[in-house]
């Protein structure tokens, strides 16, 4: 494995991590200055999903076309613009200018999921997509805690240190990372026959792949959507104890990254290891509409509710990363920015759904309605989803087990997978 660059690539998503880690936990009350209702929280989390859906595509055709580096450093420049405008905005309109933009040029994860794969073998595959996942905890360990503490200065403040933060990030980056496309392959992709990048979910271990992660990432995104809301409503918690409570989930995080995914994950247990972590999901999921601090205690329901955010926490830090690898690992080296935004844009999809559905259960389809009933519907409409894509894990690993000769076709990114390309998705 090539540590240079993968080193840069780290820091590069790191940064770019933090500043969306900023914005996270705050948005739920900077909306209340526009004097908006709580669902119009889930609208600015879909917004911005919704705009990653369409343009992650495009990012990775263009950086498979043109380079990693350029396409990384164009749209972590477009991110800090979009910080400012969210900063500066005077009205709920210029707020969601900001957050579309910022959901155009976020589809950068895919671009350097891609640079991951350049330079790295199959085998470090998993560990390499892991980077990924360590640096969105490490994100949301110091994200959120500078933007509960920037918020007191200043609702506006935590975007433009965010907006500050990507341009020192895009330094960095034209300034030290090299390309990792090769000339070579960059004539290659060129030269190929145009197909549509949905051609691969025609073998049915990718699709089964991707529909375990869509599924996931709408559990996920309709908790993080609701998490501020629920804790503000059992707890009372302002910016700054949200902040705290992200910065939590971003430790265990990285934790589970680090002892986890790195040191146990082999090749050819990713499935099994994605078994364990969409349980964990589960549990944590079903638990949390549980924590309620005027029946059990201050106390009691604060420490059920660290443990199940950590549940929740490990679950998605297991899952995701090696659903991506195994992804990654079923295509040839031309097409992994196209493959990796094809990643992203289901996820970002997935993305859209959670927040929009989120808006209507967290508020019981009413705006400022939350109460018990429509925190369990929730939770517990996440739990459910993540049960369906357990089952599907089980049939993804049977797949594996049984259909070895195929996996490995797929994985190798033989002649006729190799030609397909990402002109059209």
């Amino acid at each position: 494995m090539k540590r240079s660059p993968l080193v840069v690539i780290f820091i590069t998503i790191f940064i770019d991590l933090v500043g969306f880690g900023i914005v996270i936990p705050i948005l739920p009350y900077y909306v209340q200055r526009f004097g908006a209702a709580a669902n119009v929280v889930g609208w600015l989390f879909a917004v911005y999903s919704l705009m990653q859906f369409v343009f992650a595509p495009l990012l990775g055709r263009l950086s498979d076309k043109y380079g990693r580096r350029p396409v990384l450093l164009v749209s972590i420049i477009g991110s800090a613009i979009s910080y400012f405008l969210m900063g500066a905005a005077g009205t709920l309109a210029w707020l969601f200018a900001g957050r579309i933009l910022a959901g155009i040029t976020g589809g950068n994860i895919s671009t350097a999921q891609a640079y991951i794969a350049d330079v790295t073998t199959q085998e470090d595959r998993a560990k390499g997509m892991g980077l990924v996942g360590a640096a969105f905890g490490l994100g949301f360990i110091f994200g959120p805690a500078i933007g509960g503490i920037l918020s007191g200065i200043s609702p506006a403040m935590p975007f433009y240190f965010a907006g500050v933060l990507s341009l020192i990030n895009a330094a960095l980056l034209y300034f030290v990372l090299p390309e990792s496309l090769t000339e070579e392959v960059k004539a290659r992709i060129a030269g190929q026959k145009r197909t549509s990048m949905l051609g691969y979910l025609a073998n049915r271990q990718l699709a089964l792949t991707m529909a375990i992660y869509f599924l996931i990432i709408v559990a996920f995104s309709i908790m993080t959507t609701s998490f501020a809301l629920f804790t503000m409503y059992r707890f009372d918690f302002d910016e700054v104890h949200n902040g705290y409570m992200f910065s939590f989930i971003g430790v265990i995080a990285v934790i589970a990254q680090v002892v986890v995914v790195r040191r146990f994950v082999k090749e050819r247990s990713e499935t099994m290891f994605v078994i364990g972590g969409l349980a964990l999901l589960v549990i944590g999921f079903g638990a949390l509409p549980f924590v309620n601090p005027d029946r059990q205690g201050w106390l009691e329901a604060m420490v059920i509710l660290l443990v199940a955010s950590a549940l929740i926490s490990i679950g998605n830090q297991i899952a995701s990363p090696l659903l991506t690898s195994i992804a990654s690992k079923s295509v040839g080296a031309d097409v992994q920015g196209g493959m990796m935004g094809f990643v992203q844009s289901l996820g970002s999809l997935a993305r859209f759904t959670g927040p929009m559905l989120a808006s209507f259960l967290i508020v019981g389809g009413a705006a400022n309605a939350i109460s018990d009933r429509s925190l369990f519907v929730t939770f517990w409409t996440s739990a459910a989803i993540t049960i369906v894509a357990l089952a599907c894990g089980f049939v993804l690993a049977r797949l594996h087990a049984t259909s070895q000769p195929e996996r490995d076709a797929i994985c190798t990114g033989g002649d006729e997978l190799a030609a397909v390309s990402t002109e059209q998705i």
